[in-house]
């Protein structure tokens, strides 16, 4: 196996939760981009295949779109079947879709917890425990799962966010312990500050803006496209030794005082 072979995805098939849109459909991309037959997701038909359509002429690639709700586990068995029918069990998942609520903990309301517990975490082993089960079968796998820096840095107003991506952490810990001995590796990418459209107005904050850029080593906010290399990475055989772990794409952030 060359260098760049093991960073290829040629013939590998590859789900992405929430990537119609935000850093999901940029990941979706940079799989695509790498050789990967790609199943777009989302919440809404149309867009997700538009989502679809429009990475398949950026790269060339076979894309499909699915519409399932990630925090049901029967609509999440009935998803993971049509997507079963399209390309078989996938080669890759990627477990991205996610929500955020902020509010002092004093004031945080019950629906917002339960929000952010069934679409963060909830969703993750929903979508894991069904997909993991044929790749068992196959005997091989990659979950990856889309964390964040919160799971190790706490703000105000997030710590319900901050515990659910703290568990993702441990979950894919476990995910290696259960499945690793079946040839599947499951690992965790957290990112730090990223400029998308749900964080323009963070952006459009001066203050706060500044804070990330003074915070961060790197001194700027993430772009999307910074989490391709590490997806592509954990998505390919150049990751098969790798498992159970969580890579901060973040700057620097999580690394200094």
């Amino acid at each position: 196996m060359s260098d760049l072979s093991a960073f290829d995805l040629t013939g590998r098939t590859a789900l992405v939760t929430g990537s119609s849109q935000g850093i999901g459909r940029t990941l979706a991309e940079g799989l695509a981009a790498a050789g990967a037959t790609v199943i777009v997701h989302g919440r809404d038909d149309a867009k997700a295949a538009a989502a679809a359509s429009e990475i398949a002429r950026a790269t060339g690639a076979v894309t499909h779109s699915v519409v399932f709700d990630v925090t049901d586990a029967t609509a999440v068995d009935a998803g993971i079947g049509e997507v079963e029918r399209l390309i078989g069990t996938p080669d890759i998942l990627v477990n991205n879709a996610g929500v955020q609520r902020r509010a002092p903990i004093a004031e945080f309301a019950d629906a917002d917890w339960d929000a952010l517990v069934q679409t963060n975490l909830s969703s993750v082993f929903h979508l894991s425990r069904r997909v993991s089960a044929g790749m068992i079968a196959r005997g091989s796998g990659k979950i990856i799962q889309i964390g964040s820096v919160q799971s190790q840095l706490a703000r105000p107003s997030i710590a319900a966010y901050s515990a659910t991506k703290g568990a993702i952490v441990m979950f894919t810990k476990g995910l290696c312990a259960d499945l690793a001995p079946h040839g599947i590796q499951a690992n965790a990418i957290a990112p730090g500050y990223f400029a998308t459209a749900l964080t323009q107005a963070l952006i459009d904050d001066d203050e706060f803006s500044a804070w990330v850029r003074g915070r961060t080593p790197a001194g700027r906010w993430g772009d999307t496209k910074d989490l391709v290399g590490a997806l592509v990475f954990l998505a390919g055989s150049a990751s098969d030794f790798v498992n159970g772990q969580t890579l901060f794409v973040d700057g620097g952030m999580t690394a200094v005082v």
